[in-house]
């Protein structure tokens, strides 16, 4: 199904939800695994893996350097790793899809290689801001020809063994941004380090770590260097929390409903959902608490419970970047208000999601004010209406959890683009108890 064929969804209003489900995998881990995978030594076996339109981005990047991936069978993907100075020129430019961490953390990879490189996109990727990684690499002797305006298409001329290390103090909290850094230190002479302004999800490390390629956190800053070899490892990738998020929100907003979701990952720096929605009153229970492959995992229970207004406070913004389409709703169907700032970041994602989360509230009843870098939502009741997702697959996911409390059907427009991510949505949300149809 191509992101140009218009899937609509139709929420019938009410209903609980009910049930235990395994989301799917991880995004972020499951683009990781194939990029480290490909570049390490022997074969990796990858459990788990999210088979979405992003993930399969990079899964054939790699493909079109020469690296034999098979898979992904139910989850399964086997990559023979080329090792680091092993991949090859691809004989056309790299489409990436929609994937924005897949343009960013290959930038950085490919900043360091022997041959040139040109990463495309969607229409989405190709009018959201490179320059956060562009202008970093350039200062570690990087050449990326950006358009003008700093977007994709980028042309990345390779420097191999011509890459400086550096020191880099992010201005904004952006996991890809330091991601990118960190994989072009691999290639990179002398030492590179990042320090980030407040903690985002530490996957790159945690998994370079894995593969045995030194890393070294030292409170805010990660450091790398080009002495180190990756060797090929088994890594089982838990369920996305962001995806996982959608059904937190959900459970906690529709009466009578308890929900077991299984083998998530709560990995410290990607759990802030969680943390917000037990501000606002949410019933979670962690449980089974285990650690695989170096990530902490964990069952989630989550049962209906009133929630209430509350200002969220920033320092868990990084680490609930993704799941504020779904936290809005929770907000709309909280009692009071509820008030987010310092989420300016949120206005360059896939979509200007505070701005698109607004209208749609706004059409479906609810005081929505969207701010420079939050929001300030009165929480109510939820109408009906037809909104529009704008091709962002959170943001259409979100208002499906909507239908949950609205007072009639809600239609959703432009919703090809969750298979980006998580295209079981529309079955397991049905299997649980959301009364959802597809046009």
């Amino acid at each position: 199904m191509s992101s140009s064929t218009n899937v609509i969804f139709q929420v019938q209003p009410g209903g609980s939800l009910n049930g235990e489900i395994r989301v799917p995998g991880d995004k972020s881990m499951s683009h990781r695994s194939i990029m480290l995978g490909s570049l390490a030594e022997g074969v990796t076996h990858v459990t788990g893996f999210l088979n979405a339109e992003d993930a399969i981005s990079t899964l054939e990047a790699f493909r079109a350097m020469g690296v034999k991936i098979e898979g992904p069978v139910n989850g399964e993907v086997t990559i023979h790793g080329v090792g680091k100075h092993g991949l090859k020129a691809p004989d056309k430019p790299l489409y990436l899809g929609n994937s924005g961490t897949s343009m960013r953390l290959l930038s950085g990879l490919l900043a360091g290689q022997a041959f040139d490189t040109v990463l495309t996109g969607d229409k989405s990727l190709e009018s959201r801001p490179m320059k956060r990684v562009t202008v970093p690499l350039a200062q570690m002797g990087a050449e990326i020809e950006t358009q003008p305006n700093g977007t994709a298409p980028l042309h990345i001329k390779g420097k191999a063994g011509k890459l400086q290390g550096m020191h880099y103090d992010m201005p904004i909290a952006s996991a890809q941004v330091k991601s990118c850094l960190l994989l072009a230190g691999m290639y990179a002479e002398g030492e590179t380090s990042v320090t980030e302004p407040a903690p985002t999800r530490d996957h790159t490390e945690r998994m370079l770590a894995g593969f045995g390629y030194p890393v070294t956190r030292d409170g805010a800053t990660a450091k790398i260097s080009s002495e180190g070899k990756l060797t090929a490892t088994n890594i089982d990738v838990p369920s996305d929390i962001s995806s996982a998020a959608f059904f937190l929100v959900g459970a906690s907003i529709a009466p009578n409903s308890d929900v077991t979701l299984k083998h998530v990952g709560i990995n410290p720096t990607r759990t802030g959902v969680i943390d917000i929605l037990r501000l606002m009153g949410a019933n979670i229970e962690v449980l089974n608490e285990r650690e695989v492959g170096g990530e902490p995992v964990a069952d989630l229970r989550v049962r209906s419970a009133p929630l209430k207004g509350i200002n969220i406070p920033e320092h868990l913004v990084p680490l609930a970047i993704d799941e504020f389409p779904v936290l809005f709703v929770a907000a709309s169907c909280a009692e009071g208000q509820t008030v987010l700032t310092g989420a300016e970041e949120l206005r360059v994602k896939e979509s200007d999601r505070i701005q698109v989360m607004a209208d749609g509230l706004q059409i479906l009843g609810i005081d929505a004010q969207p701010t420079k870098d939050g929001m300030v939502i009165n929480g109510g009741q939820l109408g009906s209406g037809e909104v529009d997702s704008h091709g962002d697959h959170r943001i259409a996911m979100s208002f499906s959890i909507a239908g949950l409390r609205a007072n009639g059907p809600i239609t959703i427009n432009d919703c090809a683009n969750v298979n980006t991510s998580f295209k079981e949505f529309p079955a397991l949300a049905t299997q649980l108890g959301l009364n959802l149809g597809t046009m």
